[in-house]
């Protein structure tokens, strides 16, 4: 069975960068050097990378507007999956 599920290579995905604006220090991953690490994974992975996202905004506050605008363009089929930093780990999400 060859499916999309089966087969990541085959999926759409989004990067997802974020800087929280409240407190600067408090993520030490700048956006690009969280971009820089997602690339990676997402080449080593083979993985479609479709479009980046970055927002620089607190995640304490509801209504992210990119994030929203991410998860609208996912429900329309644009992408099947996220990629986002984390402090330990990459993150994929489909």
């Amino acid at each position: 069975m060859n499916t999309l599920v089966n087969n990541p290579n085959q999926q759409k995905f989004f990067l997802y960068a974020r800087k929280s604006t409240d407190v600067e220090d408090k993520q030490v991953q700048s956006i690009e050097g969280q971009l820089d690490e997602l690339r990676i994974l997402a080449k080593k992975e083979n993985l479609n990378i479709v479009e980046e996202f970055i927002e620089k905004r607190s995640a304490k506050i509801p209504g992210r507007p990119i994030f929203n605008k991410m998860l609208d363009s996912i429900e329309r089929g644009l992408a099947s999956g996220i990629l986002s930093w984390h402090p330990f780990v990459s993150i994929v999400s489909c």
